[in-house]
């Protein structure tokens, strides 16, 4: 069931701002700002993980490498 809210202009306004493409719902804005707040899911927790396992076995590149590697200043 949809319902309608009130929101004065200055929180409408940010939630423009927080839009990450233009045809963006506010509802879609609202729900990725109730998601940044929850727990981290299950997958993200095991790819994190991994990831710092990966840097501990000196499984990465730095950005110097990168940038000498494709002569970025």
């Amino acid at each position: 069931m949809a319902t309608t809210i009130q929101i004065s202009n200055d929180l409408q306004q940010e939630l423009n701002k927080m839009k990450l493409f233009t045809r963006e719902t506010y509802e879609e804005v609202i729900w990725n700002a109730i998601e940044d707040t929850k727990e981290l899911s299950e997958q993200t927790k095991k790819e994190i993980l991994e990831s710092r396992k990966e840097i501990a076995d000196g499984k990465f590149v730095t950005l110097s490498e990168l940038e000498k590697k494709y002569n970025i200043h």
